[in-house]
């Protein structure tokens, strides 16, 4: 059985045998819903490549402290991954962002698209964000990736043309389109990015949800780089 993964604020500097405190909603669910006790073996990431296995010291009401007894640190895994994913409707955009961090992306960007029924506006805009973030933080644990991807603040079609312009390929994917994906020269290394305002692409003859066309697309590339193969 995977050791359980708890996400800290920073591992910087920490080596074998430094003692680690994890508290807050981390720790709460740790040791109050998991029943972590003294002893215990779990990993510890700061999201930004480095991962410790740690043995559990001491257990508190909303805290516990942990010892160090493995370092593993990684670089960025290449090429990047970004999508531009528009909102949809009800939880199909948590959905979209669980199994995008699954797949591995390194940025999901919410896109607020002329045709998108979803509607992201005040406060609904910033619970609807956090929720995307958190969907985000707890798929990484459960992947248990090192590196967790970034869900970037809501952009307008307006804003995607930089991210556009400084990607190595970008694609958006489109049913009429008739170039189809498998055909494009897949960049080893940079950044790959799923978007609007790209070269149009399309996967099959099947029309898929917004929810899912860019899972599909991404593991179609993904499959064409060194990541997969």
């Amino acid at each position: 059985m995977t050791l359980p993964v708890h996400l800290v604020p920073s591992l910087a500097g920490v080596g074998v045998g430094a003692e680690v405190e994890v508290s807050g909603d981390e720790a709460h669910h740790a040791v109050a819903v998991r029943r972590l006790r003294v002893g215990e073996s779990v990993v510890l990431t700061d999201g930004a490549g480095t991962a410790v296995t740690a043995e559990v010291a001491s257990t508190g009401k909303r805290v516990f402290a942990a010892t160090v007894t493995d370092v593993a640190t990684s670089t960025p895994a290449e090429p990047a991954v970004v999508v531009v994913q528009a909102l949809p409707k009800g939880e199909r955009g948590e959905l979209a962002v669980e199994v995008l961090t699954e797949i591995g992306v390194a940025q999901i960007v919410p896109w607020a698209a002329a045709r998108s029924v979803a509607v992201w506006k005040g406060e609904r805009a910033a619970r609807s964000l956090a929720k995307w973030r958190a969907t985000a933080r707890e798929a990484a644990k459960q992947a248990r990736r090192s590196w967790f991807p970034e869900v970037a603040e809501l952009a307008g079609t307006a804003d995607l043309g930089a991210l556009v312009a400084g990607a190595d390929l970008a694609v958006v994917l489109h049913e009429e389109a008739s170039v189809p994906l498998a055909t494009l020269e897949v960049p080893r290394t940079g950044r790959i990015v799923v978007a609007a305002g790209a070269t149009s692409v399309r996967l099959g003859a099947e029309v898929l949800r917004t929810s899912t066309a860019g899972v599909a697309a991404v593991a179609a590339l993904l499959a064409r780089t060194p990541r997969w193969t």
